[in-house]
């Protein structure tokens, strides 16, 4: 199983770059997991509703480029489909049964996705309605994938 997480915007904070890589070292028993930082588009602090659709797009095309044709794309948004950590690494697997070898998890920047990516995606997922910040929804996705390699495994650990 090859998994990519392509996201927008560099990642600064020690404390999560830490938590990530002790999740992706992990994950190497179970799946090749590559991270892929895209920038952001600079913009000023303050867009009229246009300037911010024409950021997302422009990021957008970062990341469909990045993206190849057969690869299960999931974008992750505030309005996709809630999973409990069993429906999630149910999905991962019945993709992975099904002959899904690539599965791309994709994290916008801090406006969001834009509708070139979204009409790309096979699914829309969400961890809650909650805004998080894209650096931290990184080290969450990442844990989440690991458990989900625990559940599939009947291993202990999702308690």
């Amino acid at each position: 199983m090859n998994i990519q997480i392509i996201t927008v915007g560099k990642l600064k904070e020690k404390y999560l770059t830490q938590g990530i890589n002790e999740y992706l070292k992990r994950l190497q028993a179970y799946a090749k997991v590559q991270i892929i930082e895209l920038p952001d588009e600079k913009a000023p602090e303050v867009l009229s509703q246009a300037e911010m659709e024409q950021v997302k797009l422009k990021e957008g095309e970062r990341i469909l480029g990045k993206i190849s044709d057969d690869a299960h794309v999931v974008a992750l948004a505030i309005l996709g489909k809630q999973k409990t950590s069993e429906q999630f690494a149910a999905g991962i697997e019945k993709l992975m049964t099904y002959g899904k070898s690539k599965i791309v998890f994709v994290i916008g920047g801090s406006l969001g996705l834009g509708d070139n990516v979204l009409k790309r995606a096979d699914e829309e997922m969400s961890f809650g309605k909650l805004t998080l910040p894209h650096q931290l929804m990184r080290l969450v996705l990442v844990e989440q994938v690991y458990r989900a390699f625990r559940i599939m495994r009947g291993e202990p650990y999702h308690k």
